[in-house]
């Protein structure tokens, strides 16, 4: 007589072998989770991030993590599919709020921006024009060179974050503090000198 099994049983259990071979480093493990989770994960994540790029990346983020982590999955706790989907909603909630301290940096940017004069002035710059391209060629030369270097991306060469990182091979964090860093010492390079004070008796 062939006992009948119940159908809630036979997730956990593929679970629990497709955790094991993770745990084991099977690649096609991944890509058999991959194939079986990924458009659960965007969908979570889109709901979130209200961005198919946004929600990609979080993709990326939550099975690099099944990948490098395997172990912080517990199969006797609850589904492989219930475990990623909270993994994604927390991934995208971290995203957004990357997003929004990205913009908060991109401002605070702008404004340090705004201090530094035209790198290629015109024929027609006034004498305080030409001083000031001067200073800031010699604030920049006196940057150390790995913030002169995403300052030349950020800067002049007009890339992003994300692409000056890749072109450097650094985190885009770093990047970013190397570029804040940087602008934060032009612009106090740059800073107008007080007036000096009047000599007595004039």
């Amino acid at each position: 007589m062939v006992v009948p099994v119940e159908p809630t049983l036979e997730q956990p259990l593929t679970d629990a072998e497709l955790h094991r071979r993770l745990v084991y480093g099977d690649e096609s493990a991944l890509r058999e989770a991959y194939a079986a989770y990924g458009e659960l994960v965007r969908r979570v994540a889109v709901k979130v991030t209200h961005s198919p790029a946004g929600a990609e990346d979080v993709a990326q983020e939550v099975f690099a993590q099944l990948w490098s982590r395997p172990y912080a999955f517990d199969a006797s706790r609850g589904s492989l599919r219930a475990w990623l989907s909270m993994l994604a909603h927390r991934r995208a909630v971290d995203w957004v709020r990357g997003e929004a301290r990205q913009r908060k940096d991109a401002r605070a940017d702008d404004s340090a921006l705004a201090a530094i004069p035209d790198a290629a002035p015109g024929p027609d710059e006034t004498v305080v024009d030409r001083e000031r391209s001067l200073l800031l060629h010699t604030a920049l030369a006196e940057l150390p060179r790995p913030q002169r270097e995403v300052v030349h991306l950020a800067y002049f060469a007009g890339r992003t974050y994300r692409q000056a990182a890749v072109e450097l091979g650094i985190p885009e964090g770093t990047a970013k503090t190397r570029l804040r860093s940087a602008l934060r010492k032009l612009a106090e390079s740059l800073a107008d000198p007080p007036d000096p004070a009047p000599a007595r008796g004039a």
